[in-house]
């Protein structure tokens, strides 16, 4: 039965996980350097999306495998989920009928889910985990930030752009960083948070970039 279970997690990890994860990073860097909004963009941010999700999902599934157990691939499944569903779903807020119910359930999950990273190695392990706390708490801000959002139907169609540039970019940041922590080219911290700091500073340029054009 385990040898079943390992032979099934290796199908995951090296079948559709990883190069899915590959094909999201080309697909999302692609997507990331033409000019937004053109054909190449749409058709590569479309493979990004359904590689990167297929991805994060294998991901959800290998984390809570036995002897793969790993509550930082859970986070960075659970965060690239959240974005690239996030990034999507943004689209729709042009909308003015769109009801955003589901919008909120996945703000409420990332909110429930960053707590948990917080809560889990102090409960489990007896201490503060930086990573998870780090993650933990942007993941609260972020979807407490949505769900305050949502309550402003006509100022969530003004934002929609902005919010598809950063949660779509923030999908990629989060397989940008699984590919640093995998591969660990950096000390282990710089691994996890490095491109995060690189890609917030890209995300608030092409924000205040969007911002000015409005």
């Amino acid at each position: 039965m385990f040898l079943e279970i390992e032979k099934i997690a290796q199908i995951l990890i090296y079948y559709i996980h990883a190069p899915m994860g590959g094909v999201a990073l080309l697909a999302g860097g692609v997507a990331l350097i033409v000019k937004k909004g053109n054909r190449t963009h749409k058709k590569a941010g479309l493979i990004f999306y359904y590689a990167m999700l297929i991805s994060a999902l294998t991901a959800f599934i290998i984390s809570i495998m036995p002897n793969h157990e790993s509550p930082f691939l859970f986070s960075v499944g659970m965060f690239s989920t959240y974005f690239l569903l996030g990034g999507y779903r943004s689209l729709k807020f042009r909308n003015k009928t769109h009801n955003v119910f589901i919008d909120k359930l996945i703000a409420v999950t990332m909110v429930i889910t960053g707590l948990i990273m917080i809560i889990y190695p102090i409960i489990f392990h007896e201490r503060v985990d930086v990573v998870l706390l780090i993650f933990g708490l942007v993941g609260i801000s972020f979807g407490i930030r949505d769900i305050r959002l949502f309550q402003n139907k006509h100022k969530l169609r003004e934002k929609w752009l902005t919010l598809h540039v950063g949660k779509m970019t923030g999908g990629y940041i989060a397989s940008i960083t699984a590919f640093f922590v995998v591969n660990q080219f950096l000390p282990y911290l710089f691994n996890w948070l490095l491109p995060g700091v690189i890609g917030s500073v890209y995300i608030s340029y092409w924000i205040k970039k969007l911002n000015r054009k409005n």
